[in-house]
Formats: structure tokens, sequence, C-alpha cells
């Protein structure tokens, strides 16, 4: 069976190198790879030059001046292909240089065996070829000494394939001229059939090769994205930052303009309880201020602070009412620091504004199956009339520092299942503004 070049194993082989030929000029045309048309060049031109043994009479000149040329075609092929995957020019760029001008001598070569043929005949072809495979096997050596510099697993299929099929085409060659050319016939098998087995390997190696670079490319790839992830959060936290940033000197404003007031009106009593309070919360406001986020009942306790100084400039003062779910627990809470605190201002300064009567301010906190539900409510004049005053939202715009501690919330959860909705409770009967600030109660890690 292994005598018979039109045998079934042969004609499987054969049949196994076209198709693989034609599914890389597939992929070649569907994603421009070089590698892959490469590929199918060096295994097209394989194929024709195994042909020859099936082939009629008709084609026999041809092959007198092809055969050779063809073998040459396809090395160039191939060791174009090894270029392209293993990125010599990249990871070895010196002897990548060697290699190009090795590529260009083939092909003078391969058309120097079709120049021999019209002139000499072949017999001259074959002492050329002679000539040839030492130097060329010097050269390989050398290429396969070098390619180890580069890491991979691809670079060890691609010694294993390449120098499988380089020993044992050059095998089937030497043993026919040093044994003679019926000595392994004598055996059982042709020659040839070394070639066709160093194909197939070949062909095994270029699979785990592709299949090797298919597995980098999806890891490169979830790190690419996990790294955007990253870069984004990196983002989101640089711009909370700076929202945090800039809303802290309008409240720090609002509280050194209160001292003033108690200096103004020589109450030093107020003044002095007034500063120690102060300094506290801008202790507290100091160490919160590398961290983007704080746990809840922190946070809770810098913004009574907060508070109890507003209740202190306040002419009359108000009363400050805190509900808290007792099924929550506010260590595992996490949030902006201070990220009520505008909304408390705002109904302090615009919603009691002008106000002499009975002033209350209630923060409720539930527990509201996998959220938090924060309700800030006051009795002040309501939204309507607030904006008919001189201390109003212009254009209908939130103003800077409720907008920034929106965002905050909104951007430590990416914006996802988060909401703060501004109502007016104003009736027949009373008055007043509702915030509801709802958020998830863990945060999303990033990878």
């Amino acid at each position: 069976m292994l005598l018979d070049f039109s045998s079934e194993i042969y004609a499987w082989i054969r049949g196994a190198i076209l198709f693989v030929a034609i599914y890389n000029l597939a992929l070649f045309f569907l994603n421009k790879n070089k590698q892959y048309l490469y590929y199918s060049l060096f295994l097209l031109c394989f194929f024709i030059y195994l042909l020859k043994n099936i082939s009629n009479s008709s084609f026999e000149l041809v092959y007198d001046y092809l055969n050779y040329s063809l073998l040459f075609l396809g090395v160039v092929a191939y060791i174009s292909f090894g270029r392209e995957v293993l990125e010599t020019k990249k990871m070895i760029p010196e002897w990548d240089l060697s290699i190009v001008l090795v590529m260009k001598s083939i092909l003078v070569a391969a058309f120097i065996f079709v120049l021999i043929q019209a002139f000499f005949g072949s017999s001259y072809q074959e002492e050329f070829f002679i000539f040839l495979m030492p130097i060329f096997a010097v050269f390989s050596i050398l290429t396969y000494f070098v390619l180890t510099k580069i890491e991979g697993k691809h670079v060890t299929y691609f010694i294993i394939g390449s120098l499988s099929f380089l020993v044992l085409t050059a095998s089937s060659y030497l043993i026919k001229q040093v044994l003679g050319e019926n000595y392994l016939e004598k055996t059982g098998f042709q020659p040839k059939f070394l070639m066709y087995l160093g194909a197939v390997i070949e062909m095994m190696m270029t699979a785990l090769i592709i299949g090797n670079k298919l597995k980098s490319f999806e890891k490169n790839k979830i790190e690419i994205e996990n790294e955007l992830v990253l870069k984004i959060k990196e983002m989101a936290d640089l711009k909370m930052t700076v929202l945090q940033t800039q809303m802290d000197p309008h409240f720090l404003y609002n509280s050194l303009n209160s001292i003033n007031n108690f200096v103004l009106q020589y109450d030093k009593e107020k003044a002095s309880d007034y500063i120690t309070k102060f300094s506290r919360l801008i202790r507290e406001i100091l160490k919160n201020s590398t961290s983007l986020t704080v746990p809840l009942d922190d946070d809770l306790e810098v913004l009574g602070l907060y508070i109890k100084l507003e209740q202190m400039r306040m002419t009359n003062g108000f009363d400050y009412a805190l509900t808290i779910d007792e099924n929550i627990n506010l260590r595992e809470i996490q949030v902006p620091p201070l990220f009520m605190q505008p909304f408390i201002e705002n109904a302090i300064w615009h919603g009691f504004a002008n106000n002499k009567g009975y002033k209350v301010i209630s923060l409720s906190v539930y527990n509201q199956d996998d959220s938090i539900l924060c309700e800030i409510i006051d009795n002040g004049v309501g939204i309507k009339k607030s904006e008919a005053k001189t201390v109003k939202l212009k254009s209908n715009r939130k103003p800077f520092g409720l907008k920034a501690s929106e965002d905050r919330i909104k951007l430590l959860h990416e914006n996802k299942n988060v909401y703060v909705i501004i109502e007016d409770i104003t009736d027949e009967n009373n008055t007043g503004t509702k915030v509801t600030i709802k958020f998830p109660k863990k945060l999303k890690m990033n990878p």
C-alpha cells in the first residue's frame, strides 16, 4: 500500500494538504492576515509537487522544469509564514534581515533551476540541489538556535513542525542517493513516504500554533478589556474626587460665614463652641478627603456634626430627626463622603430662608431589598415658592452642590440602579420638599 502513490493513504494525505491550503486561503480573504496566505501558498506548492508521481506523461516536461522550483517556492512561502507567526522582524530584527536575504537567494535559485533545465538538463539540476542542501541545512540550524530566544509554545511547535518536515524530506532524498533507488521499496514503502509523513507532522504542529495564537489573542483581549475597565474606573474615581474638591469649598465658605456672624454679634461663647465643632468637622473632612468612600455610619456622624453647626447658626434653629432601619448594618454600606450634605444644606438655606416658624428636617434610612433608600424631608417653603424668591433654581437646573453630589453617588455605582428625586410635597395644609436617594447596598467589584 505504501509503494503505490495512488493508494488511499497517499490520496488522503494529499487531500488533507489541499483542504488545509484552501481553508487557509479562505481565512486570508476573511481577515487579511498574511500568515494564512503564506501557509496556503506553501501547501499548494507542495501539493502540486506531489502530483508529479500520479500525473500522466503529458505533464512530464512541465515537472522537468518546475520540480525543484516548486519546492523552493514553497520553502520561501513557508519562511514567510514563519516570519509572520513568530514576528521575527520584531523579536529578532537583526537575524530577520538574514532570513530575508536567504529568502531572496532561494527565489533566485528557483529561477536558476529553470535555466539549468533549459540549457543543461535535469542531471545538473540535481547537482545544484545537492550543492545547496548543506548551505540551507547550516542556516536552518543557526535559525533554530536564534528562535529559542523567542518565548512561547508557538515557537516550540514551529521548530518541531518545520524540523520534522525538513529532516524527513531530506531523508527521503538522501536515502535514495546513498542507499540506492530501490532500497526502501524492498522494505515495503516509497522513500517519498517520509516526505508525506513530514507534511502530516508539520500540519499538526501548525494547527497547534494557530490554536495557541488564538488562545493568546483571547487572553490578550480579556486583559485589554480588564485594563480598559480599570482605566474607566480610574477616570470615574478621578471625576468623583474633582467633584468632591469642588463641593467642599462651597460648604466651608458657609461655615466660615457663620463664625463671622457670631463674632460680629459679640457672642464669644457661641463663637468658641462653633469653632470647636467646626474644627472637629474640618478634621473629619480632611481625614476623608483622600477616600472615595466611607462607611455610612461614619458619614451620618459627620453629617450630624454639620447639622449641629447649622442649628447653631440659624436664628431659632431647627429640629433634626434621624431614623435608621434596624436591619441595616451601616458599617457595610459604602458611600461618598458627605454625599447627603448638599441636600440638607439646600433645605436649610433655601427651604428655611425667611421662615420664622417651626422648622424640621427628617432623615430616614431604609432597607429596601438590595438597595438603600434615603429620604430627606423638610417643612420649608417648598420648591415652587423657593423658585419664586430670590434664592431660586435658575432655568430648572439643580445647584452645583446637588448635581455634584448626585453625580458622585451615580459614578460610584456606574449609573446602575441609582436615582435621586427631588419633589415638592406642598399641599393645602403643609409645605416642604422631599429628596429620595436610592442606591445599591454593595459596590460592584471591578476585575
